[in-house]
């Protein structure tokens, strides 16, 4: 079946997930169909856009795996056994052909949408699957592949020179997995505060810090020490370490008061990103 012919209303994922997965995963294949050079590195990274590209294919397939029941260990979740992971699977997978990965990567976004029709068909949608970064269900696994496509996907269109695919919807789609994940990669501190985080024309919710364990809220906390506002796009790449909070700030992307304003800066490094 050639790219971009299959449409699905994706009614087992909440509402725009499961086209967002496909277009975005279309989106990618376009850019790279127009690439002529996959040997050009990709800002801020230690791949070229070909190992870029076949690693997003490879990640799809891994996700495709885990919706279809299957059990596979990569990595414990930290982002030593992650690189190494990675690394490992790249020497395993030589293709780097801009149009092979841009179809792979397609069938494998695919793949995952079947086994997610495929498990509420049987009843099966609600169960845990081991990912990564822990146990998640199967919408939040979801959320997890459309994230890890915008974050690479953002990296294959700065290192060829074309426009990105994150817009206001997609970054939506991404929160049900960065507020699962932020427990699991906060880094070791001390810090005690309470934030309230809020995406430029969404809901607000909380993250607070005891001692260094972090709580994710539905809501903003009571007397919350920072509010932070942030333009759709720069909240995404600075979660994912693409863009530092004194880069966005100084564009007017990101706003911050309360009675500690000061922690605003502060809250991306309270995480190791994988």
């Amino acid at each position: 079946m050639e790219r971009g012919t299959r449409t699905s209303t994706r009614g087992s994922l909440p509402e725009g997930l499961g086209e967002a997965i496909q277009e975005t995963a279309r989106a990618i294949a376009a850019l790279l169909d127009g690439a002529t050079d996959m040997t050009v590195s990709v800002p801020g990274l230690e791949w070229t856009a070909g190992e870029t590209a076949a690693h997003l294919v490879l990640a799809n397939e891994l996700m495709a795996d885990l919706a279809s029941g299957q059990e596979r260990l990569y990595g414990d979740g930290t982002p030593q056994s992650l690189a190494a992971a990675n690394a490992q699977s790249l020497i395993e997978f030589p293709e780097r052909g801009a149009e092979p990965l841009a179809t792979m990567l397609v069938e494998q976004a695919d793949r995952f949408l079947d086994a997610v029709d495929r498990a509420a068909a049987v009843g099966t949608e609600g169960r845990m699957l081991l990912t990564p970064l822990g146990p998640m269900d199967q919408d939040v696994l979801a959320s997890y592949l459309l994230t890890h496509m915008l974050g690479h996907g953002y990296d294959l269109a700065r290192a060829l020179r074309r426009p990105h695919m994150i817009n206001e919807m997609r970054v939506g789609l991404c929160l049900p997995f960065l507020k699962t994940a932020m427990p699991r990669i906060a880094a070791t501190s001390g810090l005690t505060a309470r934030y309230t985080l809020r995406i430029r024309g969404g809901a607000a919710f909380g993250v607070t810090f005891t001692d260094g364990t972090v709580d994710v809220l539905p809501g903003p906390p009571e007397r919350s020490d920072c509010t932070i506002v942030t333009e759709p796009t720069a909240f995404l790449l600075i979660a994912l370490g693409r863009r530092g909070p004194w880069q966005a700030m100084a564009r007017g992307d990101v706003l911050a008061w309360g009675r500690k304003p000061w922690l605003a800066p502060r809250f991306p490094t309270l995480f190791n990103a994988p």
